[in-house]
């Protein structure tokens, strides 16, 4: 293990949309870059090239945010690779498919709450562990992403998806007074109609085109703009911003 002299960040779900928008500006601030996927190698690849274009070093490992001891070996490897760990950026979700409350069952919650929710509660351990001052560690931060259906429920079928996020906004308000006493900042970022493939399972580009004419700003936004806000709450320019849900959602 080396030590690095560059602020080390790990990003699940860095493959693609805002996670992989998140990797690259980081790396353009001049941080270490260790991100998950799940499944899309070539994504991922493209990813790393993107990173080490903007002039970062860059690590992906294959791991399953559902499954713990992938999150394990996740952590353990940014840390051999950099010998520190200064930011985590709790990024990776699922939306899940659109389904009635009439249709919800056991299988399909345990599955979807594990992959958004409790997930975060294990990176989030994980992290802790790592940069506690309590411990040894630093210090650091954590960005969680939530969404804007926090607040307004999302679409059509998905009170799953809003619910998951609403959870997420309660973890960050929660464990920002328990974290603060080990050093570690906490905060979320409640992204509204962003263009990405996240959309999909409601139309697509379709759908943005349809719905961006609601924003007050009148477009949807983009992965970056949303990852200049979680690089923002990453560093060390946000040194007093603790427990906050921020919106990043033109207005919506």
């Amino acid at each position: 293990m080396t030590q690095s002299n560059k602020p080390t960040a790990i990003i699940t779900g860095g493959s693609r949309g805002i996670g992989r928008a998140t990797c690259v500006t980081l790396a353009k601030q001049g941080w270490n870059i260790c991100f998950s996927y799940v499944s899309n190698l070539a994504a991922a690849q493209e990813t790393v090239a993107l990173i080490e274009a903007a002039g970062g070093q860059a690590l992906a490992i294959k791991a399953n945010v559902a499954n713990r001891e992938d999150i394990k070996q996740l952590f353990a490897a940014a840390f051999k690779t950099y010998g520190r760990l200064d930011a985590l950026i709790n990024n990776a979700g699922i939306v899940g498919e659109p389904r009635s409350i009439l249709d919800a069952d056991d299988a399909h919650l345990t599955d979807f709450f594990r992959t958004n929710v409790l997930s975060y509660f294990f990176c989030i351990s994980e992290a802790a562990r790592l940069m506690s001052t309590q411990r040894g560690g630093k210090g650091g931060s954590i960005v969680n992403m939530s969404s804007a259906a926090a607040r307004h429920g999302g679409m059509p079928e998905e009170a799953h998806y809003a619910a998951s996020k609403g959870a997420i906004d309660s973890v960050t308000i929660a464990l920002a007074k328990e974290l603060a006493p080990h050093g570690i900042r906490i905060n979320a970022v409640r992204p509204g109609l962003i263009n990405t493939s996240i959309h999909d399972a409601h139309g697509g580009q379709a759908l943005i085109n349809k719905i961006a004419p609601t924003v007050p700003l009148g477009r949807a936004g983009m992965a970056e703009e949303v990852a200049e806000v979680i690089t923002f709450l990453a560093g060390p320019l946000s040194s007093y911003m603790h427990g906050a849900l921020v919106d990043v959602s033109g207005g919506r």
